[in-house]
């Protein structure tokens, strides 16, 4: 199995940005312990600040993974783009975010890519995305 974990704007500052929202530890660590537990998947990662480069990644990746993590940061309340992108690709996506975004600001709660995702896990820190990858075992 092969899962690709693509992550948006601001992402890359996991470990800096904001750490009682999104803790103190960075993506590559998250990795690090995701593909040692995980020794049978094969991960893959991406990350981007511009919409134009998440939306050219989904396309290229479509059909080579048997599922994509998409942690699109702020994108998730407002790329239109990335929901059609979503919707013309045929390997599943789910929707993952660091916070509980539902107990955060009003703007938040809103995602436009959910409807074209396999689901949503929030919340759980970094380990939103073992479930994440976990629920492609299912």
């Amino acid at each position: 199995m092969k899962i690709l974990i693509v992550n948006g704007p601001n992402l890359n500052m996991l470990g800096k940005r904001e750490p009682a929202v999104y803790g103190n530890d960075n993506m590559d660590k998250c990795l690090a312990e995701l593909r040692s537990v995980m020794k049978n998947i094969g991960i893959d990662y991406f990350q981007s600040n511009h919409e134009g480069e998440l939306i050219d990644c989904l396309q290229q990746a479509d059909e080579k993974y048997d599922g994509i993590v998409l942690n699109a940061g702020a994108y998730t309340h407002t790329s239109v783009a990335l929901l059609d992108c979503i919707l013309a690709i045929d390997t599943p996506v789910v929707e993952v975010h660091i916070s509980n975004v539902h107990a955060r600001e009003d703007f938040r709660r809103r995602s436009v890519i959910a409807p074209a995702c396999r689901g949503i896990i929030c919340g759980f820190g970094l380990g939103s995305y073992r479930l994440a990858v976990e629920s492609f075992l299912l």
